[in-house]
């Protein structure tokens, strides 16, 4: 038989017996080409000229998976190399050389890396179609199925699963050369020992370890600084490695203190798995725990960065809002709109200052509201006439706000409601003294820094804010259709043009104009650049350790074969022994999520906590997004628990 017929049979067999690894192989490789698509497409970028950082962003989300899926296919090769040891040693009892058994095993990997690229390519192409139909929807541009292959996509994917299995590879052919017929042949019985062997010591490392994890979990969720962060990111380090190199051999010993839990139901069956799987992985499991955290704590950020932009879209609210502190400014942007846009409705007022009064102090100390610098200089607080509030309602389309004598209305974010009920004090404005009146909660522009007030605005009578400064001069606007960002875009250079009399669009001056189709295109793009490479990589991330998990799992197939049998005739029923499989696969599969879990948890919650009130909320909320984090987490390792179990339950239970 020639080699290359031997390589193909044992690449056939290899991806049976490692079906999972293969997928995700697959998989991979999939997600690669898609996101390649993305770096190669001129429909793409030619959304936004912004997006040409998406590339950037794309490629090295991409760098990080070769390394992750290099170390994956490294570690499995290693894996299997110490599981086939015995086959490829007496390949060289029959008289093949070392190097010649090295191009075998090179080889045979070789064409499992080829097949999946054949498998992998075609799916990434449908895996591309659903990020373009995503990103075609978030510009609000029309979607057309297009099946085709990017032959720029195709070469980079093949240089990165190039990089990925030489090196693999070349490690592994570098050990099978070196290797004797004694090695090869007893190398699968050998397995890594427990690090940590005396009780005293075991306990020692197990208290640091815990202070470790409690001390770099606090350092990394407090951090403001990178170094603390950094010296965080480290203890976490520290802890997963000294934790599951004394859990995993203490756990053990413990019940060997204990005889009389050892042999409680099913209690044995799991001495025995933590026995022959934690006190001799601790270093994996550490490992995977690891990639577990960094996949939470990705996915986390990804789905906050989500939610600060989707705060930013500012649903039924105001087409175009223009707001300046010079009032002939505000003229000739009123001017460009008037000759560019189909306008349906056009409103120009005034924000006036107010008086704190305390107010603003209230409402840091009651709602965790945030003052901007700005806002200090002018008392933090801006009015509105009522008969201005009440055109701006009516355009809006909302229901109309009755003027209160002697009271003012206060519009806010729905976060500051019940505080601002809380508020009783009255406004005094110039030896006028109001009450409070109603409050109102509908978008109103309140999201960005400066537009109608920074979160709220105090409503009063017309009479009332005459007599006070004015600091904005605003003019809002209905169009008859959606503009697209292309009209904003003209409307802007327009405005630009402008600019030797004093108009500087969104600068360090009071210029300002707001659009919706400028909101969905900015939106569109952060997303692109970063929530699309964050769940990209935790997706690699948690899909990595899964399978170590699973190959590891699946490959004691035939160990757990013999011990089944051998408890059926001791006289154990079906029941009791899927009781007891799936008990070892609940240890196995939850020890190395538990620390992450706990990690992960408050990092997201700080997270969320250091964006503006008001931003994440509803769907967007801290809760939900730590929620959604986990849930989606499970979901993958779950489908993975349930294959190791299914697989392991019909090749290794009695009939």
């Amino acid at each position: 038989m020639t080699y290359s017929k031997l390589s193909l049979r044992n690449a056939r067999r290899q991806a049976g017996d490692y079906a999972i690894y293969f997928v995700t192989i697959v998989l991979v490789c999939a997600m690669l080409y898609a996101f390649n698509c993305l770096v190669f497409s001129a429909e793409i970028h030619a959304l936004s000229g912004m997006l040409d950082n998406m590339t950037l962003m794309i490629v090295l989300a991409s760098i990080a998976v070769v390394f992750i899926i290099g170390w994956l296919i490294s570690y499995t090769m290693g894996f299997m190399l110490s599981r086939r040891s015995r086959e490829l040693g007496t390949y060289l009892l029959i008289g093949l050389e070392n190097r010649q058994v090295a191009r075998l095993f090179f080889l045979e990997n070789l064409f499992v890396g080829g097949v999946a690229l054949l498998f992998g390519i075609p799916l990434g192409n449908l895996f591309y179609q659903v990020l373009r139909a995503v990103l075609l929807t978030m510009f609000s541009e029309p979607y057309h199925f297009h099946y085709s292959f990017s032959p720029g996509a195709i070469g980079l994917t093949l240089v990165y699963f190039a990089a990925i299995y030489f090196f693999a590879l070349l490690r592994s052919r570098k050990r099978i050369r070196r290797m004797k017929i004694h090695d090869l042949i007893y190398f699968e019985r050998q397995n890594e020992a427990a690090l940590v062997e005396n009780s005293k010591t075991r306990k020692t490392i197990f208290v640091i370890s815990i202070a470790l994890g409690i001390v770099g979990t606090f350092l990394l969720v407090t951090a403001r600084k990178l170094l603390v962060g950094v010296i965080g990111a480290g203890c976490i380090i520290a802890f997963m490695y000294s934790f599951f190199t004394s859990f995993s051999s203490g756990v053990p010993a413990w019940f060997d203190q204990k005889p009389e839990r050892k042999y409680q139901g099913q209690n044995l069956m799991i001495f025995r798995t933590l026995t022959a799987k934690l006190a001799t992985m601790g270093i994996v499991m550490a490992t995977v725990s690891l990639l577990f955290t960094a996949t939470l704590l990705t996915e986390g950020a990804g789905l906050v960065f989500n939610g600060i932009f989707q705060g930013r879209l500012e649903k039924d609210t105001f087409d175009l809002l223009f707001v300046s502190d010079q009032e002939s400014h505000r003229d000739r942007c009123r001017e460009s709109m008037e000759e560019q846009l189909p306008l349906t409705a056009l409103w120009q007022y005034r924000l006036y200052q107010g008086t704190d009064d305390g107010l603003v102090d209230y409402l840091e100390e009651t709602a965790g509201y945030y003052r901007l610098s700005y806002s200090r200089e002018h008392d933090s607080v801006l009015l509105m006439a009522y008969s201005d509030y009440a055109a701006l309602r009516e355009m809006l389309g909302l229901p109309a706000a009755q003027p209160e004598p002697g009271r003012y209305l206060v519009h806010c974010l729905p976060y500051l409601e019940d505080t601002m009920r809380g508020w009783q004090q009255p406004l005094v404005l110039d030896g006028i003294s109001l009450s409070r009146g109603e409050i109102y909660t509908e978008q109103f522009a309140q999201n960005r820094w400066n537009g109608n007030g920074h979160q709220f605005l105090l409503i009063a009578p017309d009479e009332v804010c005459a007599a006070r400064p004015v600091l904005r001069f605003a003019l809002a606007a209905m169009t008859e259709y959606n503009i697209t960002a292309q009209q904003y875009d003209t409307l802007s250079r327009s405005l630009a043009e402008r600019a030797a009399d004093g108009v500087h669009l969104n600068g360090d001056d009071w210029d300002y104009l707001l659009s919706k189709a400028a909101n969905l295109r900015d939106v569109a793009v952060w997303s692109a650049m970063s929530v699309f490479p964050l769940f990209y990589l935790a997706l690699t991330l948690a899909m990595t350790a899964a399978t170590v998990l699973t190959v590891q799992q699946l490959s004691e197939a035939g160990r757990y074969r013999r011990q089944f049998a051998l408890l059926r005739k001791l006289g154990m029923d079906s029941r009791e022994m899927r009781r007891a499989l799936l008990g070892q696969l609940a240890i196995y599969y939850f020890m190395p999520v538990i620390p992450p879990v706990l990690i992960a948890i408050p990092f997201l919650l700080e997270l969320c906590g250091m964006v503006d009130k008001g931003v994440l909320v509803g769907a967007n909320s801290p809760a939900v997004i730590l929620a959604v984090s986990l849930g989606l987490f499970f979901v993958v390792y779950l489908l993975y628990t349930a294959i190791a179990y299914l697989s392991t339950k019909r090749n290794v239970l009695p009939e």
